[in-house]
């Protein structure tokens, strides 16, 4: 554990992730825990320097809201309540909470009580802020004052008197908010006197060094996805053990078209001990009639656990598993069921769900504390070809959730050529770099359509580009209408079998990146 970092309560908030992101930005390690998770005595153990309470979509006024004990207030750390942790301040301080007359939500003016607060040092009387809430505090509890308002929030930022207890109605993660980086540094510098050392470079020789000492010349099988996780995963195991590693790559015929190929070019490139298996028959026949999403999701994952145990089998004397897992797999994997927050969104994720034979392998994970960008970072630092850093992420289901309903061999076909079309014309246009992520979706439904003065009656498909910084949020793409255009004529004039195109222009939430 480092020396100095900050805790994380998450009551429920889409953006609690982005805190601590933002916090190891600013070079401070921060962890993210369940509010119901972790027990006073834990957090105490833990020694953070500063504790920070998230947002979170419930009323705090309301039976079985997420409530903490007011302990948490007599351990002299400091405290930042966001959102739904200003209201559970207020609360357990004794102060009112009530629906709203005037709901926010977006931009607004951050007017500034008492300037000289240390959470407000620096900053400008008047900012913008980003509110999301239908509720608010109403009155201060005792002891607490109120260090900033909106036009329509009479309480939009309080501390206690004598205490480190700060609280912000709005949210100084998300970029929206004009100074909510140097807020966030007040807390951590100022407030916590956090020190500076969370650095990506000492990160990975001790993940290093923590292998190569505890691997002690065993060896270790990795399940390898080809996508920027799976590289860096191996690259870090490769450089403290070398050939000790295994990695094995299973080709389930979902995959993007000549994926395989390009994996095991990569691969030899990187030097790594790669086993290609190609199991696409054993996987198709157990698709047919499938329909449902998560049932391709479990038939896929229990089958690609029958071809990965079967082919690990064949290495003597393996010892270790090793998974790509990074942090907002388990974040997003997690199900807090007691309170119906941040319900499972993904259940393909690589955490949990092992049979008891793999059960008997020791776990490895170098990645699981890290967030995507700082993986890819990590990957940069590491000298990881571009082709692999930059390339967008791949389901682990594969095509499977990219054809609604039914998968034949056909849909991939089909599928795999419009992803390549896509794909070719988004780096010819410098575009692919610029975008997180990339791919068609093809729909159940025919539509009636004209080719060579016939009429068709083939596919439609969905066209979905995003942009987000973490793959936890995400908004669509604004893509020119002249790209749309020539990726549209590419794919109805060169797949035979898709006569029309439409554009997915829903963020993330509402929906989810993936249509399945």
């Amino acid at each position: 554990m480092e020396k100095d970092f900050i805790l994380i309560l998450d009551f429920g908030s889409q953006y609690s992730h982005l805190i601590a992101r933002r916090i190891r930005d600013l070079g401070v390690y921060t962890l993210l825990y369940h509010y119901n998770d972790i027990s006073i005595s834990y957090l105490i153990s833990k020694k953070p320097k500063g504790i920070i309470l998230s947002g979170g979509p419930f009323s705090v006024y309301k039976k079985n809201s997420p409530l903490i004990s007011k302990d948490i207030f007599h351990i002299n750390i400091p405290i930042f309540g966001v959102c739904y942790g200003m209201q559970l301040i207020s609360f357990l301080f004794g102060g009112e909470i009530k629906k709203s007359k005037y709901k926010e939500y977006g931009k607004s003016y951050l007017i500034i009580d008492h300037p000289n607060n240390s959470l407000f040092n620096g900053i400008p009387n008047k900012s913008i802020v980003w509110m999301s809430h239908f509720d608010e505090v109403k009155n201060v509890p005792k002891e607490f004052e109120i260090i900033g308002h909106t036009s329509s929030c009479h309480i939009a930022a309080f501390s206690h008197t004598n205490k480190n207890i700060y609280a912000v109605q709005f949210h100084p993660e998300v970029k929206n908010t004009e100074y909510g980086i140097s807020m966030l540094k007040n807390f951590v510098f100022h407030i916590c006197k956090c020190d500076s050392n969370w650095k990506l470079n000492n990160f990975v020789q001790k993940k290093i060094n923590d292998i190569k000492k505890r691997v002690n010349k065993k060896k270790v099988v990795l399940g390898f996805s080809g996508g920027v996780d799976s590289f860096v995963t191996a690259y870090i195991i490769h450089k403290a053990i070398g050939d000790s590693l295994y990695c094995i790559f299973v080709d389930t015929g979902l995959l993007l078209k000549n994926e395989k190929e390009k994996v095991s070019f990569l691969c030899k490139k990187m030097h790594f001990n790669i086993k290609i298996i190609d199991a696409k028959n054993r996987f198709l026949s157990k698709l047919v009639g499938i329909v449902d999403p998560e049932m391709k999701r479990k038939v896929i994952g229990e089958e690609f656990i029958y071809v990965f145990q079967e082919e690990s089998k064949k290495i003597k004397n393996v010892e270790f598993l090793a998974q790509g897992t990074i942090y907002s797999d388990v974040i997003e994997s997690s199900v807090f069921s007691k309170n119906l927050i941040n319900s499972s969104i993904k259940s393909h994720h690589n955490v949990g769900g092992l049979p008891k034979s793999l059960m008997k392998l020791k776990l490895i994970e170098p990645l699981k504390e890290l967030f995507k960008d700082e993986v890819r970072k990590i990957g940069e630092k590491l000298g990881l070809p571009k082709e692999i850093l930059y390339r967008h992420p791949f389901p682990g289901p594969g095509l499977s959730i990219r054809i609604i309903g039914e998968i034949n061999e056909k849909k991939i076909f089909l599928l795999k050529e419009a992803e390549d079309i896509l794909l070719q014309e988004l780096k010819k246009h410098n575009i692919y770099k610029c975008v997180n992520q990339a791919f068609i979706i093809l729909l159940p439904v025919r539509s009636v359509g004209i080719k060579g003065d016939k009429r068709t009656y083939e596919y439609a498909a969905i066209l979905r580009v995003i942009n987000t910084e973490d793959f936890m949020t995400a908004t669509f793409s604004h893509l020119s209408y002249d790209f749309l255009e020539k990726v549209s004529i590419r794919i109805t004039n060169e797949v035979d079998g898709i006569n029309r195109i439409a554009y997915d222009i829903t963020s993330k939430p509402p929906s989810t990146i993936e249509w399945e």
